[in-house]
């Protein structure tokens, strides 16, 4: 896999994914220019004696505090030690490569303060996989990912532990074993390192990319679905979405026609079916699916801003001489990202339960009922549907805002906070969830196709059962079925899925659709 290097300029939405999925991140010298340029002026600050917060002040509510210059080191590490307040589980270590990556990333924009032997600690840790353990629970999205980030730069001072080569250990002795030594902190770069909210970015960044996936497999579970209950494909045509105008609506509509071309059992019936409207589940895809896509890339738009911003406070300009207090550590933006990325998730787990409920019911599919062929001795698919509801409820729960809720902290002098980080990090539950639910559908969705044997679905959506019957035998007579979900669930979200069907014209974030 490639390197992705860090140059100071904005990186892509394929940046940023490639990194997510674990290409190695690299620092380029050409960087480090205005990082030593800003380091420069902090130390010009601290030579003339001028009272600059974060420099020589204390933080928080005590910025009215002067610190004498001898203790200007002791003051950053004290900052550090002092803010590592983290509680919970530890962070997955994806979710912390990423943050380590996106505060590079931010440094390197050269508005911190910060040296660049600080830069080149936190990609050097990055190369030789020294990851900080980072407790989960702790920030309030401002200012800042205080308490996450903290955890992250007491690690590069050689405090607390750390994943070295998936072994935990004390961080001083990882540092010593990868060939690194802890930096002492100079003026300003404590509180660089804390402040920022790239630890509610990743979560919500990661979020962002496994739902993009599992947005595709519900396209393609939606459409053998449909094809399962006999529904029509009447409702994709393009007049209809073009009147509307909504590009995602008109991209999904699309996509569902192109999975379902060539389809036998949608042939069967095009004449003669008393049925006159399907429902809204199925018929209303491209309107529910679309509005999903077209909030997902708005999601992705201010994520890929935020991982490519200065969330630092106070900001050096270099040219000028300036240092500047200001307000971009407050993660608003990530949190409203993140509240609207959970309601995208929330829906597309709630329209495919329905057509699982849907494939169910006899009296609306037309099928056996629960999709056994010996209803009554056999249970058939009756509890996956029931999971598949537990889990829309559950998301549902989880889709409550946390952007509305603020506490104030630091004796009301940070009066208004964010709440990003937690809002950002229920959502990768709430992608399991779906890609659980989608799963569910394609186990019910091929079961249901199965019926309408000797009729084949469309080359592509043939592709997909045998995908799921390779691992996933019919159905007869009841069995466990937890495996059979587990399978199901492996193959959306590994993109095995979305392999079979052919995924370069489905619609994704970045709007490349053929």
């Amino acid at each position: 896999m490639s390197s992705i290097v860090v140059t100071g300029e904005a990186l892509s939405l394929s940046d940023w994914r490639a990194v997510a999925r674990g290409a190695p991140i690299e620092l380029a010298d050409s960087a480090l220019t205005a990082v030593a340029a800003t380091a420069a002026t902090v130390a010009q600050i601290v030579r003339r004696g001028n009272a600059v917060y974060g420099i020589n002040t204390g933080f928080g509510r005590l910025a009215n505090i002067r610190i004498d210059t001898h203790d200007l080191a002791t003051l950053q590490r004290n900052l550090v030690l002092s803010h590592a307040a983290g509680v919970g589980d530890p962070t997955p270590l994806p979710t912390v490569r990423l943050m380590m990556a996106l505060k590079l990333a931010n440094l390197a924009r050269g508005a911190s303060g910060v040296r660049p032997d600080v830069l080149k600690l936190l990609a050097a840790m990055l190369a030789r996989d020294v990851i900080p353990l980072v407790p989960s629970q702790g920030s309030v999205g401002a200012s800042g990912d205080l308490a996450p980030l903290a955890h992250m730069a007491a690690a590069m001072i050689g405090v607390g532990d750390v994943y070295h080569q998936g072994e935990r250990m004390p961080a001083a002795a990882a540092l010593a074993r990868a060939g690194l030594a802890p930096v002492t902190l100079g003026p300003k770069e404590g509180l660089a390192l804390l402040n920022g909210t790239q630890f509610s970015t990743a979560h919500a960044l990661l979020a962002l990319l496994a739902i993009e996936r599992v947005f595709q497999g519900a396209l393609i579970s939606g459409a053998l679905a449909t094809d399962a209950a006999r529904g029509s494909d009447t409702p994709f045509d393009p007049r209809i979405h073009a009147l509307r105008g909504h590009r995602g609506q008109i991209e999904v509509a699309a996509a569902l026609r192109a999975l379902m071309t060539g389809s036998e059992i949608r042939a069967s019936h095009l004449t003669g079916d008393t049925r006159i409207q399907d429902p809204y589940s199925v018929r209303c895809q491209p309107q529910v699916m679309g509005a999903a896509l077209d909030l997902m890339r708005h999601v992705a738009a201010t994520l890929i801003t935020e991982a490519n911003g200065v969330s630092d406070n106070p900001l050096v300009i270099a040219d000028t001489g300036d240092v500047l207090s200001g307000g971009n550590f407050h993660a608003e933006p990530v949190a409203l990202a993140a509240d609207i990325l959970a309601l995208a998730i929330c829906e597309i787990g709630s329209l495919s339960e329905r057509r699982i409920a849907l494939l169910m019911d006899p009296a609306l599919s037309g099928l056996p009922a629960f999709l056994t062929p010996e209803p009554g001795i056999n249970s058939g698919l009756m509890i996956a549907q029931v999971t598949a509801a537990a889990l829309v409820s559950e998301n549902k729960q989880q889709a409550h805002p946390a952007s509305v809720d603020s506490v104030p902290t630091s004796a009301n002098q940070e009066d208004h906070v964010s709440m990003a980080a937690h809002g950002a990090r229920r959502l990768a539950r709430m992608v399991e969830n779906a890609a659980n639910i989608i799963g569910i559908e394609l186990i019910a969705a091929a079961q249901g196709c199965d019926f309408h044997a000797p009729l084949k679905s469309s080359p592509r959506l043939e592709r997909v059962r045998e995908l799921i019957r390779a691992s996933i035998p019919r159905l007869a007579n009841d069995r466990y079925l937890a495996p059979d979900i587990a399978t199901a669930t492996g193959l959306v979200s590994s993109g095995a899925l979305l392999a079979s069907a052919g995924a370069d014209d489905l619609p994704d974030l970045e709007g490349a659709t053929t």
